[in-house]
């Protein structure tokens, strides 16, 4: 055991820590797990420009309430010296993961001990919903407990900001510093004042509700569709709580809940990972549809930010949408919808992330529509919102990663919304006597079929944090010529800010923030994207591929080109 880590040990044994946490240590010890007190104490949790997340448990490098109140400590000490002569205001949300709810009171807690006024919700509660009370409560700050899709082992703390979104720059450099700046649990004012700490009622609840019915674009075709059926599966989390209400509230009578997944509950009895991009997920709700005949599956993840959904496809099988087809759709409809009502004035605009499908440009142009492309985050395009507001007006934007946002009360990915918005696209498509997957090959046939996939590498450890590191200088100092035969044409590197022509050879910045993602892009549209992933022990590969459809009726066949070609570019480039 390195010398360091056994410093962190002795300091953990000796200092104001329980006695539980104590008497654990010593058992690991005495039972020589040198392994499992490397893992938890070889570095410290770091507070990223998104929070803290990690597995829960004892030590620096995991999710408890030393770790938990750090983090609280030196955001409070940096929401006190940008705000000195201000009663400032924090708005705390916590999802359904083991101790979600234990660490929002030690939040609220820390926060209030530190004179800081609490707007808690009691009870677990969306992370869209959090980002709309820090808005609609006048706060300065929020805080939601989650690890989003993560596995059960796993916990965070996101931080928002006045806005809504999550925090970012200069808050989010700021804010770490501060957070590094406590070494001691014993800086930490863990006894908060309950005079401070208000429990949120149900009245914000309602404004929620009230806010996402305002999106709906057209109420007559949902009337006229209110018998569709959904199935609905919130997969043991958060969007139990609005999911249904709000497809009540918008007038379907149809909507079927999984119960096996319908209660909360941080051990995802159910499934092997909380997430609506797995398969496995989704399984229970493939199976009610298939008995049920139905229209549409939606799944939220555990923290409601993330939706993703099932339809038949043109062969009346079920098919699960990927995040760039489901976030294409929502994009195609709003803009068909808005020009209809006479809303594209040229200030208006949607937003995406640099790694999500290009398809989504090419329909906003068709429109003449802005489409901002900003770097993998939500947190990005709100920020966008923010910088065009009372100049442009945003629609929606998304990302790959199965998160969407329409309209801007709203500052992060919103999958209680998005659930709306695809109900009412389905009941459009059903009313027009297609499905939602017919709709989206006429989405193909107009635009160019777009075919993406993600090839995600785990590298756990402080030896795959190298690898990781490894990987990204290689391709950085020995890019590919080729790609699929295709020449590479373009090359983007977000890290040293520069945007490449490989044609003339002339270098432009990417004009957005340094970030270690790679893109490279070839002379047939293809393109590739790599970036350490900001959450996961993992290395994220996107592939993009594309080829005109000239005809709806021609879409499997173009389809086997596209998965062909992709498989081709995964073995070119070692990616699996």
């Amino acid at each position: 055991m390195e010398t360091a880590i056994r410093q962190k040990i002795d300091t953990w044994l000796s200092g104001n820590y329980d006695a539980d946490t104590k008497a654990y240590l010593n058992k690991l010890l005495t039972d020589n797990n040198d392994a499992e007190l490397n893992d938890a104490f070889y570095k410290d949790l770091e507070f990223g420009t998104g929070g803290l997340r990690g597995t829960i448990g004892i030590g620096t490098n995991r999710m408890n309430q030393y770790t938990v109140g750090m983090a609280t400590q030196g955001l409070a000490n940096y929401l006190k010296q940008t705000y000195p002569n201000e009663e400032i205001r924090v708005a705390i949300a916590h999802d359904s993961r083991i101790k979600s709810d234990t660490f929002a009171q030690i939040t609220a807690d820390v926060f209030s001990a530190n004179g800081i006024k609490v707007f808690l919700f009691p009870e677990l509660r969306p992370t869209p919903e959090l980002s709309f009370a820090v808005r609609e409560l006048n706060c300065h700050s929020g805080v939601v407990i989650t690890a989003s899709h993560n596995p059960k082992e796993y916990n965070g703390y996101k931080a928002y900001w006045n806005d809504g979104g999550q925090v970012i720059a200069p808050h989010d450099k700021n804010i770490i510093g501060e957070v590094q700046k406590i070494k001691s649990v014993d800086e930490v004012k863990f006894a908060g004042n309950p005079d401070l700490i208000v429990k949120i009622g149900p009245e914000l609840d309602e404004k929620y509700r009230k806010m996402i019915l305002g999106n709906v674009v057209f109420p007559d075709v949902i009337q006229r569709q209110k018998a569709m059926k959904i199935v609905f599966t919130p997969i043991h989390g958060t969007g139990i709580t609005q999911v249904p209400q709000v497809l009540e509230l918008m007038g379907f009578t149809n909507v079927h809940v999984i119960e096996e997944q319908a209660k909360p509950d941080g051990t995802f009895p159910t499934v092997v990972y909380p997430n609506p991009e797995e398969h496995e997920a989704m399984s229970l709700a493939l199976k009610k549809a298939a008995e049920l005949d139905a229209d549409l599956i939606l799944a939220t993840d555990p923290d409601s930010d993330r939706v993703g959904i099932g339809v038949k496809n043109h062969h009346g099988k079920w098919q699960l949408l990927n995040g760039n087809q489901t976030g294409s759709l929502i994009i195609y409809y709003l803009l068909q919808a808005w020009k209809q009502a006479g809303k594209i004035t040229g200030k208006e605009f949607v937003a995406k992330t640099i790694v999500t499908t290009d398809l989504i440009d090419k329909m906003a142009a068709d429109y003449g529509v802005e489409c901002p492309n900003v770097l993998t985050g939500f947190k990005y395009i709100a920020a966008k919102i923010k910088a065009y507001e009372g100049e442009k007006k945003f629609i929606a934007g998304g990302e790959e990663s199965y998160g969407y946002l329409v309209g801007d009360a709203v500052r992060d990915k919103d999958a209680i919304a998005s659930c709306a918005i695809i109900a009412e696209l389905v009941a459009y498509a059903k009313d027009k006597g297609i499905s939602l997957f017919d709709m989206m090959r006429e989405m193909y046939a107009k635009y160019g079929f777009y075919y993406e996939t993600l090839i995600s590498l785990t590298k756990k450890g402080q030896s795959g944090a190298e690898e990781i590191k490894q990987m990204m200088n290689n391709m950085r100092n020995n890019p590919p010529k080729t790609v699929a035969g295709s020449s590479l044409v373009r090359l983007l590197d977000y890290e040293l800010g520069q945007d490449r022509d490989l044609i003339n050879g002339t270098t432009k910045p990417t004009e957005l923030e340094k970030s270690d993602v790679l893109q490279f892009i070839t002379a047939d549209g293809t393109k590739v994207s790599a970036r350490p992933s900001g959450t996961e022990p993992k290395i994220k590969f996107y592939v993009s591929v594309n080829e005109p459809l000239e005809n709806k009726e021609d879409f499997d066949a173009v389809f086997e080109k596209l998965k062909g070609k992709v498989a081709s570019i995964v073995e070119e480039l070692k990616l699996s």
